[in-house]
């Protein structure tokens, strides 16, 4: 957990003078590239294998309720999205930078090992009278920021099906903030060290970006 929040600081002051070179950020000579779908499929694909492998491990395999939010997220980040990516806009996009690609797969890697670690081995459920009533609180923050997510990825899949370089999003959430995608923050509903370090990391890596 530490390791996230020693990350978080540096990465934050990187962002201010650095920009991953994917999506609108794509330019000329940022080395070799991927497809896009399979660069979003393999970066996200280790929060789904490594905690099936991990969670059975876990004392808390016979509860397994809290992870289902975490698996739900990254099946559709990990399948549903790169899916889209694929039968909409395969053709008309830049590929995507192996670098960045391969920095986000070992970060998901620390990550979900952290996340499946938590919630299987460490979590105390049995003695925390007050887990149900913030997990509850929890699913609704999480509800809303996947909804958020889900609905700003559709409008960029869009976009991105129409062809023709970039565009400036409109309506709904983007007329307030850029980057909606990156608004819908999900992790705090773990109400742990472990959510609190992926949040801040997330926000240290995504809000300069956004």
């Amino acid at each position: 957990i530490s390791h996230l929040h020693l990350m978080s600081l540096p990465t934050y002051i990187r962002s201010q003078f650095e920009t991953s070179a994917y999506g609108k950020h794509y330019r000329s000579g940022s080395g070799s590239t991927i497809s896009t779908p399979l660069a979003w499929f393999l970066r996200s694909s280790p929060t789904l294998w490594l905690t099936i492998l991990l969670f059975p491990l876990g004392k808390n395999y016979s509860n397994p309720i809290i992870l289902y939010s975490h698996f739900f997220h990254y099946f559709n980040g990990t399948l549903i999205y790169p899916l889209k990516l694929y039968f909409s806009s395969m053709k008309t996009t830049n590929g995507f930078p192996l670098d960045p690609a391969l920095k986000a797969i070992i970060f998901n890697i620390l990550n979900a090992y952290i996340q499946s670690r938590w919630v299987s081995h460490y979590a105390n459920y049995d003695d925390d009278k007050w887990f149900w009533l913030r997990f509850g609180g929890g699913v609704v923050v999480f509800a809303t920021g996947m909804m958020v997510n889900v609905w700003a990825d559709g409008v960029l899949v869009g976009l991105k099906k129409q062809g023709g370089g970039y565009k400036i999003p409109r309506g709904g959430l983007f007329e307030y903030v850029s980057c909606p995608n990156y608004l819908g923050i999900e992790w705090l509903m773990t109400w742990s060290f472990a959510g609190l370090a992926f949040f801040v990391f997330t926000c240290a890596n995504l809000v300069p970006r956004a």
